[in-house]
C-alpha cells in the first residue's frame, strides 16, 4: 500500500482524486520455541517506482478473477456473509468481500509461496516434499504470468482454499492526496506446517523473519525501510507476547478504518491517524486511545511514529 510518497521531490502535493482500489495484505506469523514470535517481511526491488526498497507484507490489489463465482465451490463452505461479518463491513458487495479473502490467499502464494489451503480430506497442504514443492513453484510462476488461474490450480490439485485461516486485523485507505490509492484490508495468518515462505525473486528481492521489536529497531537505524502502514502495524504487534494472544484480540476487536491525514512539519511531512487529537477529517475520526502513537512523520528519510 502506497502512503510513503505523500509529496513529490520538489515538495508539491500529489493532488489525486482516484477512488481507492480494493486490496488485501497478509501479516504472516510464526511462533518460536523461545523468544517472541516473528513476522515475515519481504523487500521490494529497489528499482520499482512503487515502494521501491521497502519491506512489506505479502499482498496486492483485488483482481476480477478473485471474485470468480466458480471459486465459491473451492472455499469449503465459507460464504460471502461470513466474509462481510468478519471484515465488519456490512455494506460491502458480497463479491468484493469474498474476493478480498481470495486475493489475500492468492497474493500470499504468488509473493511468498505460502498456500492457505487444504486437501479435499481436510488436511493442510504440505509442500515439504521436493516434488510437491517444485510443482507448486511452477504453479506460482504461472499465476504470476497469468498463464494459470486460481480456479484451474485448485481443480488440478483437488484443493479447498482456507479463508478461515485469515483473521481481519486492520483497514487502511491511502490519503486522498495520492493519485494511486488503495483500500486495503490487513489479515493475520499463521505459517502452515510443511511450508517455507520464499520471496518471488522478481518484484521482491529479499525476505526475512523478524520479531516486531527487531523490525522496528532496523527501521529506526535506517537499515530497512518500513512504510507507515507496515510500521504502525508492527508497532501494534508489540502489545502481544504470543500469536494466540494476538489472534484472540483480533477476533474480538472493532476494526476502525484508518484514513491518514497528511500534514507539513518543520523538517518535512507526516500523517495524522484518525485517533490523533489534531485529526480534522470528519470521515474515520476515532476516539483517542490509551497509549500508542497517533501520527507518523518522516525524519531524516525514516518514517517514525509519534504521539501528541
Amino acid at each position: 500500500m502506497e502512503i510513503g510518497s505523500l509529496f513529490t521531490k520538489n515538495g508539491a502535493r500529489d493532488e489525486g482524486n482516484q477512488a481507492p482500489r480494493d486490496a488485501a495484505t497478509v501479516i504472516l506469523l510464526r511462533d518460536r520455541t523461545e523468544g517472541a514470535y516473528e513476522v515475515f517481511l519481504m523487500r521490494r526491488d529497489r528499482n520499482q517506482a512503487f515502494m521501491g526498497g521497502a519491506y512489506v507484507f505479502p499482498g496486492g490489489r483485488l483482481d476480477a478473477a478473485d471474485a470468480d463465482p466458480e471459486l465459491a465451490v473451492c472455499i469449503g463452505g465459507f460464504s460471502a456473509a461470513d466474509a462481510k461479518r468478519l471484515l465488519q463491513e456490512t455494506d460491502l458487495p458480497e463479491a468484493t468481500a469474498l474476493g478480498l479473502f481470495v486475493a489475500a490467499i492468492r497474493e500470499t502464494f504468488e509473493e511468498a509461496g505460502v498456500l492457505l489451503a487444504r486437501e479435499a480430506c481436510g488436511s493442510a497442504v504440505d509442500l515439504s516434499a521436493s516434488e510437491t514443492a517444485a510443482r507448486f513453484s511452477a504453479y506460482r510462476l504461472e499465476l504470476h504470468e497469468e498463464r494459470l488461474t486460481l480456479t484451474e490450480l485448485v481443480r488440478r490439485e483437488g484443493l479447498i482454499f482456507a479463508p478461515d485461516l485469515l483473521i481481519p486485523y486492520a483497514h487502511w485507505i491511502t490519503p486522498e492526496i495520492k493519485s494511486r490509492r488503495f483500500n486495503t484490508r490487513f489479515f493475520l495468518a499463521r505459517l502452515p506446517e510443511g511450508q517455507i515462505p520464499v520471496h518471488d525473486r522478481m518484484e521482491l528481492t529479499e525476505s526475512s523473519w523478524m520479531t516486531p521489536a527487531f523490525a522496528l529497531a532496523e527501521n529506526a537505524a535506517g537499515r530497512i525501510i518500513l512504510m507507515p502502514p507496515t510500521l504502525k502495524t508492527i508497532e501494534g504487534l508489540l502489545s502481544f507476547s504470543n500469536t494466540a494472544q494476538l489472534f484472540a484480540a483480533a477476533r474480538s476487536q472493532r476494526i476502525g478504518t484508518i484514513l491518514p491525514e497528511a500534514f507539513r512539519t518543520a523538517d518535512g511531512f507526516g500523517i495524522r491517524l484518525p485517533h490523533d487529537s489534531e485529526y480534522t477529517l470528519n470521515i474515520g475520526k476515532q476516539p483517542f486511545p490509551t497509549g500508542g502513537s497517533t501520527r507518523i512523520v518522516m525524519e531524516g528519510g525514516i518514517w517514525k511514529t509519534r504521539s501528541v
